[in-house]
């Protein structure tokens, strides 16, 4: 059994959070990862109120978390009042300013998770109170931006170990194996935020033709770009971008971004004809540099037993290995 602050803190048997992912982590999937000792997330994403009621009964008796896109969420701010409504374990928030929205979680004594991608996000997240930081690296499937997830990590450790060392940290992007969370407790996180493999799981709400294209991709076939977005038609912030397999469209478009603002009208409805056929031709799987690291489809409980097994293994046995006495 793997033990860290954010085990103590959480109450978790295992160090893991599932990601928020939008449209893929329903409540389904979230229950599951809560019942296998993690911390299940359902993804608010963009904000729809039945989706999300749905997906909070979806996710049964579990005591599971929610996480918002905090730059949609200032649209419709109504919705963290349904979070909240459901006692969840924690909320997560990333991709812009958190304070809007800290001091009403704090109030209801719910653990606040803050992403952060550069080192003044930390600092951000920090003044403002947040219990848990997500270092997410770039390596990270949908959106995220530049550094990478090995020297992100240790940075913010640094900067949490003087500014605050109650604040809990855990570590993002490329994360799918006990490796990589091995790697991640002695890089100086307390736990991980898993995305890509949980993804491919059974529970995620994932068509079958962008799993069967997931399994067979490697993390040389990913691709960082904006004009997922700008087909979709999604106000994102510039400084992100989403990273998804390569596809015929990304192909095509990725480069040419101001080319397909102007056509984005007569695009977008072929992008999301396509995307509700599970076209993997034109539509990329929104997953990470860790697709190379899956190859089969499990259920949640499977794939986190299997990640924590791996990880003891690791840490008992090859950890003590490589000193010399």
């Amino acid at each position: 059994m793997l033990r860290s602050r954010l085990t103590e803190r959480l109450n978790l048997v295992h160090p893991v959070i599932s990601a928020p992912m939008a449209f893929a982590a329903g409540g389904r999937l979230a229950g599951a990862v809560s019942a296998a000792g993690g911390l299940g997330l359902i993804g608010g994403g963009y904000g729809d109120e039945r989706w999300l009621r749905e997906q909070f009964h979806a996710a049964g008796n579990q005591r599971v978390g929610c996480g918002y896109i905090t730059w949609s969420l200032r649209k419709q701010p109504h919705l963290l009042d349904i979070a909240l409504e459901h006692a969840p374990g924690a909320m997560f928030l990333s991709f812009d300013d958190p304070e809007p929205f800290a001091g009403r979680i704090k109030q209801a004594g719910v653990p606040l998770i803050c992403q952060v991608q550069t080192l003044a996000d930390a600092r951000r997240a920090v003044d403002v109170g947040a219990d848990v930081l997500v270092a997410q690296g770039a390596e990270a499937g949908g959106h995220g931006e530049r550094r990478a997830t090995f020297t992100l990590v240790p940075e913010v450790a640094d900067l949490i170990s003087v500014r605050s060392p109650e604040t809990l940290l855990c570590a993002a992007g490329g994360i799918a194996d006990g490796r990589g969370l091995a790697a991640a407790l002695i890089l100086g996180a307390d736990g991980v935020v898993v995305g890509s493999r949980l993804w491919a799981s059974e529970e995620a709400l994932v068509h079958p033709n962008l799993h069967a294209a997931a399994l067979a991709a490697s993390g040389d076939d990913t691709v960082r770009s904006q004009v997922i977005d700008i087909v979709r038609r999604l106000d994102w912030p510039t400084r992100f971008n989403i990273r998804t397999l390569r596809s015929g469209f990304t192909d095509r478009w990725h480069g040419r971004e101001a080319e397909l603002r102007e056509v984005a009208d007569a695009e977008a409805a072929r992008y999301a004809e396509a995307a509700a056929k599970g076209d993997t031709r034109t539509v990329g799987a929104i997953i990470g540099e860790a697709a190379g690291l899956i190859h089969h489809i499990a259920p949640a409980g499977v794939i986190l037993e299997q990640l924590i097994s791996e990880a003891e293994g690791i840490l008992k046995q090859k950890a003590p290995a490589l000193v010399s006495a």
